[in-house]
């Protein structure tokens, strides 16, 4: 057992949670690394009454709970039965939760859909936060596999190191090949200034990844578009998971970036998103 990592999925009972332990499940089994469950319940803020019925077995907003967790537990099971798993239930909002739970996970894994969507919780509300604030990676899992697709990392200007480390080391222990994609920016139909830059960076990246990954399939692309977000996503078609980087410090001062909140929105198949500090 891989006692260096820790994989952490939350888990509602949702078809989107679903996919999302499906997905945490293979990852630590072809890591060899336990996955910790959990479980955010948000009864307690509408009510204290967890008790079972009087007189009914098996009911009660406790039990009801307990239930989920069993059912997530199952989801991970069908994946492998030696996996190591273990449980959270924990009580109240579930990104404070499992932002705490995964402070020294190796990643996180959630669903697209916001925790306890019984509240009318926006779409992608706790995983946008998740993303943003998050000690550890983050992987948020959409609708769409492609097993066996490549792993598209997307790098910028500055603070691309750490993105793009993960991403080689992700590709490497998943056997697939890795794209490194950058994007220039055009303003007003123009090509930008700097474009040799541009390319001595992607040659950079790649050397580095060779260097520190010697049988690693890795190629690169460089792409001009106006709009970074959505040319980046036109290189993940064909991606198995999408890798960007963010140096967003929360959602109050201003989230995990536009290109990251557009490529987990749009991209449709796992997004993992690495913060990094903000350049002083």
């Amino acid at each position: 057992m891989n006692d260096t990592e820790l994989i952490v999925v939350g888990y509602d009972g949702s078809h989107e949670a679903d996919r999302a332990v499906h997905w945490a499940a293979r990852l630590a089994d072809r890591r060899n690394c336990p996955l910790q469950l959990v479980h955010c319940s948000l009864w307690p803020v509408i009510t204290h009454n967890m008790d079972p019925v009087p007189g009914i077995a098996e009911s009660g907003l406790r039990h009801a709970a307990e239930s989920i967790v069993s059912d997530g537990v199952a989801r991970a099971r069908e994946v492998s039965t030696n996996l190591e798993v273990t449980t959270s239930l924990v009580y109240g909002w579930p990104a404070e939760n499992l932002r705490k739970l995964a402070s020294h996970a190796s990643l996180l894994v959630v669903g697209t859909r916001g925790m306890g969507g019984f509240l009318g919780l926006l779409v992608g509300s706790v995983s946008l936060e998740l993303a943003a604030t998050a000690a550890c990676p983050v992987a948020v899992i959409g609708p769409v596999e492609r097993p066996g697709g490549p792993v598209v990392v997307g790098i910028d200007g500055e603070g691309w190191e750490a993105t793009l480390r993960y991403a080689a080391s992700y590709a490497s222990q998943s056997n697939a090949s890795l794209r490194v994609v950058h994007v220039r920016r055009k303003h007003d139909g123009h090509d930008p200034a700097g474009g040799p830059g541009a390319r001595e960076m992607l040659d950079s990246a790649v050397r580095s990844v060779r260097n520190a990954f010697p049988g690693l399939d890795v190629a690169d692309v460089l792409l001009t578009g106006t709009s970074v977000a959505g040319t980046l996503l036109s290189a993940t078609s064909d991606a198995e998971v999408v890798i960007v980087g963010s140096a967003g410090h929360g959602l109050v001062r201003g989230s995990i970036g536009s290109t990251a909140h557009a490529v987990l929105h749009h991209a449709g198949c796992p997004v993992i998103v690495v913060r990094h500090a903000e350049p002083s």
